[in-house]
């Protein structure tokens, strides 16, 4: 059979037993004590066929479907063990891939102008709030959090990547800030409340979001100060002290980077500080999984710092800073998947198990991509001026001490 031949190629760490079409049990892997073991259960012979033939989309879909039975643990013990397997970090000559697709349909599927990249952006943002109530921090932030301890709670976490961040922008009172995907407006809020009072201007493509945001600043009594606006980063006009984006440029599209960037110079005072947070690839260059693309970010695709950089020198723009993460997403999506599984009942009420199913298929697949595979999250910070920023780093830490204290 196609898939044992598969099987046989991947599982080198722990044990994966499969019940397979007709009755059979097969085995792969080793069965060493300690070592992680998953039992699962396939319907028929297409659905191995398809998981054979590309393996992160059929099994998403199988497991979607019912098709793909877990018997034995559950949908992320399954991930982790078969990407533990092929873990990037290790020399592993035999790395096989998980799914298949090619750079022309990639560079297509990321073309996002106008019309498509809200229409991406609706896809997965205006879902409804409340299922996003129900596994994010307070704050409702939905992107990799800071995390000084492994332990520390997803609130806390949070909290302290606001923190991290607003020390890197190196904020002074009465400055304008532009912030390129708010979301649900956490970082623009807390950027005015801790920073000194500065305006900022938040922009999203998600409906819902900006209801949120602005009945948000509506109930502290900060609309003036912070506004919100349903608005490409493209249709931004006029010049800010600060520009920030979180979360967004996996959204922007390798054909669209060079625009991006020279809208942050456009925008960007001359003495001004620019920051952006961004998934990345350790690995090099690649595709979005098949998975993700069609279920959960379509047109969305997490770069290579070698994709990235070319744009930015196009662009005219000092790179003064570059941090990598390389586990905090990992944490972060960690405790993401732990309250989807907890508020199961609330989000099968809200769509149906197959949804519930696709969803933590997605936060597993992302937990063992920062796990064991190449991604992980940059900052990168950005000025028109070689002296824009403080030529240390000291400041960073300094303020983010002070900050973290309110």
């Amino acid at each position: 059979m196609l898939l044992e031949h598969f099987l046989n190629r991947v599982i080198t760490t722990g044990r994966l037993v499969v019940h397979l079409p007709g009755g059979s049990i097969t085995s792969f892997g080793t069965s060493a004590p300690g070592a992680p073991s998953v039992t699962v259960r396939l319907e028929d012979k297409a659905t191995a066929r398809r998981i054979a033939l590309n393996p992160v989309l059929g099994a998403g879909e199988a497991f979607m479907d019912g098709r793909l039975e877990i018997l034995d643990g559950d949908i992320l013990a399954l991930l982790d063990l078969v990407a533990g397997s092929l873990r990037w970090d290790w020399t592993n000559k035999n790395r096989v891939a998980l799914w298949r697709s090619t750079r022309f349909l990639a560079r297509f599927q990321q073309l996002n102008d106008r019309v498509r990249a809200k229409r991406n952006v609706a896809h997965h943002y205006d879902l409804g709030n409340r299922l996003y109530d129900l596994f994010l921090d307070k704050d409702r932030q939905y992107s990799c959090a800071h995390f000084t301890d492994p332990t520390n709670d997803l609130d806390v976490a949070q909290n302290d990547k606001l923190a991290h961040i607003a020390a890197k922008l190196c904020l002074k009172p009465g400055q304008r800030v532009l912030d390129i995907g708010c979301g649900w407006g956490g970082l623009a809020l807390y950027l005015h409340r801790a920073c000194g009072g500065v305006s900022v201007t938040g922009i999203t493509l998600s409906e819902e979001q900006l209801a949120t945001a602005r009945k948000r600043a509506a109930e502290l009594g900060v609309g003036q100060h912070v506004d919100f606006q349903l608005l490409d980063y493209r249709a931004v006009t006029g010049e800010f002290d600060r520009i920030v984006s979180v979360g967004m440029f996996e959204h922007v599209g390798r054909p669209n980077y060079q625009t991006f960037f020279e809208t942050i110079r456009d925008r960007l005072k001359p003495d001004g500080i620019a920051l952006v947070h961004t998934i990345m690839r350790a690995d090099g260059p690649g595709v979005t999984n098949p998975f993700t693309a069609k279920y959960i970010f379509p047109g969305g695709y997490a770069p290579a710092l070698s994709e990235i950089i070319p744009a930015i020198e196009r662009s005219w723009l000092w790179i003064s800073d570059i941090e990598v993460l390389r586990l905090h997403y990992a944490y972060t999506i960690e405790q993401w998947y732990k309250r989807v599984v907890a508020h199961r009942a609330e989000i099968e009420s809200l769509y149906d198990s197959r949804f519930f199913r696709m969803w933590t298929f997605y936060l597993a697949s992302a937990i063992v991509a920062f796990r064991h595979d190449g991604h992980c999250n940059a900052q990168i910070q950005l000025t028109r001026r070689r002296d824009a920023a403080p030529i240390t780093r000291d400041y960073m830490a300094q303020a983010e001490s002070e900050l973290r204290k309110l």
